[in-house]
């Protein structure tokens, strides 16, 4: 189902973090309105220094009902089609809602992080570093992630060491994702509500090409390349940061683009997106 193009009001963007600890300098929130004004960051409650994923959690549960579009950065599940499984000899797990509530049944660790869920399995299923093996023998990708010429996505949710790395964010946004089930639409798990807040999967490297950034040079640290990107994206300027990480210019970028390509009935009905794939995989939201 492609919603209507006034269906959704408000886009946030969530810069995730997989890193251990309670405050993660890593999550980064945006959000713009219906329209062009430029996107915003939002600061931590109570005035933290820093988000916590739990406190991400209790954000979002307080805006379930407004009719806001969120975009995480991170795997919504791990790959099944090409091997039967997502974590081949140790689960059974017929879809991304049941390896949700198996990751999160089986971390101990703070901040519904999942650190100690990637180690406990490394060399089994995760690459944690030359230890473990040949490195290829680790890479396998979701139907979202392999593109039609049979390249594909950088990194993978098994590959957990180096600085592209997605692993540890991904199980921890599982997680995160669980406490939502249920509670708070996830597409393309959930049917695209009538009302309410909808959480999809974004890839900050795809609004980076969207804007026309070049491969390779798509980390943006400075307020005049930030512009001239959002300028791309239909938006009007920021207001300016004290700081420009990666992570802010990430994640305001990212809100602007859910506003700009809400209505594109492509991106909510991808041609290799399976109810199955759908199910057990999920899909990037801007993979066509």
């Amino acid at each position: 189902m492609t919603p209507a193009p006034e269906r959704f009001s408000q886009f946030v963007a969530i810069d995730w973090s997989g890193a251990k600890g309670t405050r993660h300098k890593g999550i980064a929130v945006a959000c713009c309105a219906a329209g062009a004004a430029g996107p915003a960051l939002i600061a931590p409650p109570d005035g933290a220094s820093a988000w916590s994923r739990t406190a991400v959690l209790d954000w979002l549960l307080l805006r379930r009902d407004q009719p806001m579009l969120v975009g995480f950065d991170f795997s919504f599940s791990a790959p099944f089609v090409s091997r039967g499984a997502h974590l081949p000899g140790e689960t059974n797990t017929a879809d991304a809602k049941a390896l949700w509530a198996y990751v999160d049944a089986h971390c101990a660790d703070i901040d519904l992080g999942a650190a100690t869920f990637l180690e406990n399995r490394r060399g089994r299923h995760f690459y944690l570093g030359a230890a473990d093996g040949a490195k290829r023998d680790f890479l396998h990708w979701r139907v979202c992630e392999q593109r039609g010429d049979g390249t594909t996505k950088p990194s993978t949710v098994y590959d957990a060491i180096g600085a592209a790395q997605v692993a540890k964010a991904s199980f921890a946004g599982m997680r995160l994702l669980h406490r939502l089930d249920g509670r708070m639409p996830v597409w393309p798990f959930d049917p695209v509500p009538t009302q309410g807040a909808l959480i999809v999967e974004i890839y900050t490297a795809i609004v980076a090409r969207a804007t026309g950034l070049r491969r390779g040079l798509s980390k943006i640290r400075d307020a005049g390349s930030l512009d001239t990107a959002l300028a791309a994206l239909g938006s009007a300027p920021h207001a300016p940061l004290a700081v420009y990480s990666d992570h802010a210019t990430d994640a305001l970028m990212t809100a602007a683009w859910l506003r700009h390509i809400v209505g594109d009935p492509g991106l909510w009905r991808p041609e290799a997106m399976s109810e199955a794939v759908a199910a057990t995989e999920g899909w990037t939201f801007g993979v066509r």
